[in-house]
């Protein structure tokens, strides 16, 4: 168990927004077919924008946000699959867009869609007294999306979500793995993303359950005790099927997925930062975040919000 706060959070999408009707431009399908299979209304797509573009703007906001000074941030880490450099990494060159410190921990961190999870803990890992942490989920899926495959192409969207982390006096219970598989859910290099929907289903279901159960023993608490669930933003049926098996209300899962579609590693940052600035968070809450996909990968954090 470590200590950790979450100062500040910040968010961009691309203002291009295709709907489901414009998806059927490209593959058979309709606005009802996804809707129901999937929860996805639109999803974003980058133009000519970057990866870089979009943490940029997520990373200013959540700098601006959480009311430290740039020369305090000792870390930067960047969580993504859909950088446009094989080197150097987006989070070096975020240091340098936003004029952060030279002596500065700056890498790049892939694990998908439990990436942004991943990322907050090596961020918390991190952390000293007076040194706070950047950490950014942004991808930009479109760039490896075959538009003519309908068991991908309607799922994914772009984006980017950020969040100032430092020391703080409130615990982080943490889970994480691997059952290492590169054929269920993978992109290669110079190839589309291609995707076994059922498996990754199954594995996501499981994997949404049991990780938040151990979280929830980890911290002493019951499932019940927890304010909200923001588990990554993959497909409306398996948080259903999730919260329905443990019978937790509805609304404590936070779904932003219908108008963002599957970010990858921005998602659960994109939902974070988006319920921030609504209000929902208040101090004390207790929240999970819980994060699964290509690898594959899972992870996923309690803290109590505040500082």
């Amino acid at each position: 168990m470590q200590e950790m706060t979450i100062l500040g959070t910040g968010s961009f999408v691309p203002e291009h927004i295709l709907t489901n009707d414009d998806m059927t431009q490209y593959v058979d399908t309709s606005d009802e077919w996804i809707r129901t299979r999937t929860g996805i209304v639109n999803r974003h797509f980058q133009d000519n924008g970057s990866v870089l573009e979009m943490s940029v703007a997520a990373s200013r906001q959540a700098i601006e946000r959480s009311g430290i000074a740039k020369d305090q941030i000792g870390a930067v880490i960047v969580a993504t699959f859909t950088s446009e450099y094989a080197t150097p990494s987006i989070a070096s060159l975020l240091q340098r867009e936003l004029d952060l410190p030279a002596n500065i921990i700056s890498f790049d961190l892939n694990a998908a869609c439990s990436g942004f999870i991943y990322a907050l803990m090596a961020g918390a890992a991190l952390l000293t007294e007076g040194r706070y942490a950047l950490i950014v989920g942004a991808e930009a899926v479109s760039s490896v999306l075959d538009m003519s495959d309908r068991n991908t192409c309607v799922l994914f969207g772009d984006g980017a979500g950020a969040c100032v982390i430092g020391k703080g006096h409130k615990a982080l219970y943490q889970v994480a793995g691997c059952q290492g598989d590169d054929e269920v859910l993978v992109a290669r290099r110079n190839d589309y993303l291609h995707m076994e929907g059922r498996q990754v289903f199954k594995f996501a279901v499981k994997t949404l359950e049991r990780t938040l159960n151990d979280l929830v023993e980890q911290a002493g608490l019951s499932v019940e005790e927890l304010d909200y669930v923001i588990s990554h933003q993959a497909n409306y049926r398996i948080i259903k099927h999730v919260y329905e098996k443990m019978k937790i209300p509805a609304e404590k899962f936070y779904m932003n997925l219908q108008e963002f579609g599957n970010t990858s590693a921005a998602s659960i940052p994109l939902a974070l930062a988006e319920m921030d600035q609504k209000g929902l968070l208040q101090n004390g809450m207790k929240i999970a975040m819980i994060g699964f996909g290509s690898g594959l990968t899972y992870g996923g954090v309690l803290l109590e919000w505040g500082k």
